[in-house]
């Protein structure tokens, strides 16, 4: 099995920081800014911390293909159970393509793809988009049959509306597909 190396780690203190706690990558160093007043004890605790946060981050960034396709299919059994056998998509598969929308379906060859854009998002964001490309293997439109589709998601409303914080916020201009 191999061995994770533990990341250089450089403990930046600041008289002005009061409680906040954060740290960054630099390079091969992780760079974390702790208050000041914290003891060599807090300061070992919260640099364990911030490297697991950290670890976790970055996990949820290298989400893979594969594990989006098992998500496609606990999504279809769990809310397009009856219509499984026609939500079977041919691949679902992350792109750094996808400028200007969330993720696409081509219903005719069964392919889905998610823009890289939400790797970093909430799992019930990633769901929301997965799931409404899944529905669109049964209805290619955005009929009011898709949306009740789509709205079997319990957070589809949610979701949404992060998505479209996220595009007022950073200015782009993007559609659910």
């Amino acid at each position: 099995m191999a061995r994770t190396r533990k990341p250089v780690v450089e403990v930046r203190r600041s008289q002005r920081r009061r409680r906040t706690v954060s740290a960054y990558r630099d390079g091969e160093r992780v760079v974390v800014l702790i208050p000041d007043r914290f003891s060599r004890a807090e300061e070992t605790e919260w640099v364990e911390r911030m490297l697991a946060r950290l670890a976790a981050r970055e996990e949820r960034i290298r989400r893979t293909d594969d594990e989006l396709l098992a998500r496609a299919r606990r999504l279809t059994s769990r809310y397009l159970a009856d219509h499984a056998a026609r939500v079977q998509p041919a691949s679902v598969r992350w792109v750094t393509n996808q400028n200007g929308r969330w993720g696409s379906c081509t219903p005719d060859d069964g392919t889905i793809r998610i823009s890289h854009r939400i790797q970093e998002m909430p799992d019930w964001v990633i769901d929301y988009v997965l799931l409404h490309e899944l529905s669109h293997l049964v209805v290619p439109s955005h009929s009011a049959r898709f949306w009740d589709l789509v709205n079997r998601y319990p957070k589809a409303e949610r979701a949404r509306g992060y998505l479209e914080g996220i595009s007022a916020a950073t200015g782009l201009v993007l559609a659910d597909d």
